[in-house]
């Protein structure tokens, strides 16, 4: 099953999976209790056991209904009864996160943290409760202080460490991110090599903008030296232009357009960040020759990618050449038999824009017969998360550089 697919059924049944899982722990619970011999008469206990467990199994029914409200009751209900059972009260505070009832929630978890009874281990849990609890909430300051104060108690917590790296990636904040990303990488068995050569470019990147470009290459050096990530190499490519060193310029794309064809497109549209700058006349200048070398690379140098083609025809377009736009598609058309549908697209404008009606006609004809009905964009091979923008990392999974074509018109 694709991991989409696994994400989706999660979601359409998470209330019957949260039933489930709270039966099963209230069972292991009444299990344990009855192990150790807790103080109560076997005649009470089982009593006890027998309300608890009705009002459980109505709490699951009203779960798998839907109906979070009554389920939410029943927890109540339970607490009443039996306020010692920790694993009601922990069921009843995620309970109130799921269903958006933040402050009853946090109100929770901070009770189970005051008790003066509580063993270690379940004060520490109460914690990441709580500190799960101002992070949906939208209380980012508090969150982070709770998931330290977790840290503080037991550094070897994946869990929290990695909401700390999404807090402080999600804001910005790349001097943090990187130091909690190098904490990540020494409990976990998960590179992070990756995630942290994007986020050096991030930090690079600020330095680029303020045309602080010794500082910039600083950290991209760093940037490389964990992971050759492509955000990197576009960044090297840019300071390749702000220093005028065209050679290197040339070379850097000519291999990364080699290595990733389909990044093509991304490339130009990020060098033309700066356009509007009027700071960065210099580099928009070597960046047009970088541009005027790119339309000169014919298929001997190997860049004959249907990407690479619309990267060409789009920007003599943009240019205002369309005559030389329609040529260069022509001339790859006739030895690509190609079903790709935006290059039949660009195809067809082209003739209209040049007013050869009649073969647009006929193409248009012929295209519309095989045509799908699709758009063009981007999306996440990890969640499927759908744009038109670019993005290095996904804004609905946070994973870094997942980001996939799909050809549509």
């Amino acid at each position: 099953m694709e991991l989409v697919e696994v994400l989706t059924f999660l979601k359409d049944n998470l209330l019957a999976i949260i039933a489930i899982l709270l039966t099963i722990v209230f069972a292991y619970h009444y299990i344990i209790e009855k192990e150790h011999g807790v103080k109560l008469s076997k005649k009470y206990r089982n009593k006890i056991f027998e309300t608890q467990s009705k009002i459980f199994l109505n709490a699951t029914q009203y779960l798998i209904s839907g109906n979070k409200s009554l389920a939410i009751k029943e927890f109540v209900n339970a607490t009443d009864l039996d306020g010692e059972t920790l694993e009601t009260y922990f069921a009843l505070g995620g309970l109130f996160r799921s269903n958006g009832e933040m402050d009853k929630a946090i109100e929770i978890h901070r009770s189970l943290i005051a008790r003066e009874s509580i063993s270690e281990s379940s004060r520490l849990r109460a914690l990441k409760e709580l500190a799960i609890d101002f992070d949906k909430a939208g209380f980012i300051d508090k969150a982070i202080e709770t998931y330290k104060d977790v840290l503080k108690i037991n550094r070897d917590q994946y869990e929290v460490i990695e909401s700390l790296c999404n807090i402080y990636e999600n804001v910005g904040d790349w001097d943090q991110a990187y130091r909690y990303r190098i904490m990540l990488s020494k409990v976990g068995n998960e590179s992070q090599a990756e995630t942290i050569s994007h986020i050096l470019v991030e930090k690079s990147k600020e330095h680029f903008e303020k045309q602080d470009f010794q500082k910039c290459m600083e950290d991209l050096d760093d940037a490389f030296r964990f992971a050759p990530s492509v955000s990197a190499k576009i960044l090297r490519l840019k300071l390749a232009l702000a220093n005028s060193q065209m050679e290197d310029a040339q070379e850097i794309l000519k291999e990364l357009i080699l290595e990733q064809p389909m990044y093509s497109s991304f490339i130009f549209v990020s060098l033309d960040e700066y356009l509007e700058k009027e700071e960065f006349n210099h580099y928009n200048k070597n960046l047009s020759d970088l541009k005027k070398y790119f339309l000169e690379l014919d298929e001997d140098t190997g860049l004959d990618s249907a990407s690479v083609i619309l990267t060409q025809v789009r920007l003599l377009k943009a240019k205002e050449e369309y005559a030389k736009a329609l040529e260069v598609l022509e001339q790859w058309l006739k030895k690509n038999s190609s079903e790709n549908e935006i290059l039949n697209v660009e195809y067809i404008k082209l003739l209209i824009i040049l007013e050869r009606k009649e073969v647009a006609l006929e193409k248009m004809n012929t295209f519309i017969s095989k045509l799908n009905n699709t758009l063009t964009r981007h999306y996440c091979s990890q969640c499927g998360f759908d744009s038109d923008d670019i993005f290095w990392r996904c804004p609905q999974c946070h994973k870094w550089e997942t980001i996939n074509f799909r050809w549509k018109v």
